[in-house]
């Protein structure tokens, strides 16, 4: 490196792409779910970091919220060396101490992408990373009313066996917001006899169930088919760690928790307190990559495992230089619609489908420089609503 890479300025764009199929009602269905004929949205935030070494950071942000906290911080990393993450890192925590500190994760990504590309090195390979491929589950959308949807009990455990066929070692059901707790007992017996011991099988209620007693109902049907996690059933968002603590207890079934308590810290009280059997770490949402491998760390002194949250290359790269995790998420996947969580915004390939898995059911890190992907910004400048530039 022939000069010191100093952050020039940060671009920051907001993009709403359409997608079809998917309507949106946010008293259910978590707000958004298969319905044909309706055209839904997908808001996702474009983020180059520029340097005077002509080399610059990218990446593309689904996390909700960031927009605003990443302007609160973004000046202090102007006329900085940029491959001070850990510096940008912490300070970030500080300016963030009234907000959930999201959006640390995305900023602290796209950097990562920058000392990838200026020292011409995939990122895993920078964190001493060696697994190049891992096993990816199902993950899938949620619950609809649309024939040919995810619209039963018997419907969710047609397609857990479609899965099974394309070669997936895991299924996680996420089940309707519309609580019926029968249905969702119902869902997971319909899943366990059609798929049970052929595959890992879990259950993300997405923080919606009301009471303890409907709570410890489900999860006993999860024991009674073998599940291998049950992922933040109740709505307090995996909160209160004596609930869950007292839950845990209760079942056979292993609890997975921690998406909604973000950054190293609240995951470490969360495993001291017994709350949780395995962790939950996302980049975007847990500091970025130089968050996740914090969290990846402490859970390894812990002697537990950390279950990614959901589909991308920041996670493909930490994934590939953990030693404690088991399974890649892919998803949000559906039977009849794409995944919404990853619109086409790539040039190189990059894609996060039902059908990117290979015949094993294996996903591969990306090789490139940085992150490894491209992104089609001339397919996303047709769907810009705004930006602005810091610097």
């Amino acid at each position: 490196m022939n000069n010191i890479p100093l952050i020039q300025n940060i671009e920051l764009t907001r993009y709403d792409i359409p997608v079809a199929d998917v309507g949106k009602d946010l008293s259910w269905a978590m707000g958004a779910f298969y319905e044909p004929g309706t055209t839904g949205s997908r808001r996702l935030l474009g983020i180059r970091i520029n340097t005077n070494s002509g080399v610059n950071g990218e990446y593309m942000s689904s996390a909700p919220g960031t927009f605003e906290q990443i302007q609160s911080f973004a000046p202090f990393l102007i006329g900085k060396n940029a491959t001070n993450r850990e510096l940008f890192y912490n300070q970030a925590k500080i300016l963030l101490r009234k907000q959930d500190r999201m959006g640390i994760g995305p900023i602290d990504i796209a950097l990562w992408d920058l000392a990838g590309k200026l020292y011409e090195a995939p990122i895993y390979q920078l964190l001493g990373g060696h697994r190049e491929k891992f096993p990816a589950y199902a993950s899938t959308y949620h619950a609809d009313r649309s024939k040919g949807g995810l619209n039963s009990p018997d419907a969710y455990a047609d397609f857990a066996q479609q899965c099974l066929e394309l070669g997936y070692q895991g299924f996680k059901i996420h089940s309707w917001a519309e609580v019926d707790i029968q249905r969702e007992i119902d869902t997971v017996h319909a899943v366990g006899n059609m798929v049970g011991g052929q595959m890992a099988l879990m259950i993300d209620p997405c923080c919606v169930y009301d009471t303890f007693a409907d709570t410890l109902a489900v999860g006993r049907a999860c024991d009674e088919q073998d599940f291998y996690w049950y992922e933040d059933p109740m709505r307090d968002g995996g909160t209160s760690l004596y609930a869950h603590k007292q839950l845990k207890k209760m079942l056979k079934t292993p609890l997975l928790q921690g998406e909604h308590l973000h950054l190293v810290e609240a995951h470490t009280d969360m495993a001291i307190a017994e709350a949780t059997d395995f962790w939950r770490a996302d980049p975007e949402y847990d500091g970025g990559i130089t968050g996740v491998m914090k969290i990846a760390h402490a859970a390894e002194g812990f002697g537990m495992d950390v279950e990614l949250h959901i589909a991308g290359p920041a996670q493909r790269h930490c994934m590939a230089a953990m030693r404690n995790s088991n399974f890649y998420e892919m998803g949000l996947l559906h039977p009849k619609i794409s995944n919404l969580v990853q619109p086409p915004i790539y040039l190189c390939g990059y894609t996060d489908q039902l059908e990117s898995i290979d015949s094993n059911g294996y996903v591969e890190v990306p090789k490139g420089p940085g992150l490894g992907v491209e992104y089609n910004w001339p397919y996303l400048e047709k769907y810009k609503l705004d930006g602005l530039v810091i610097g």
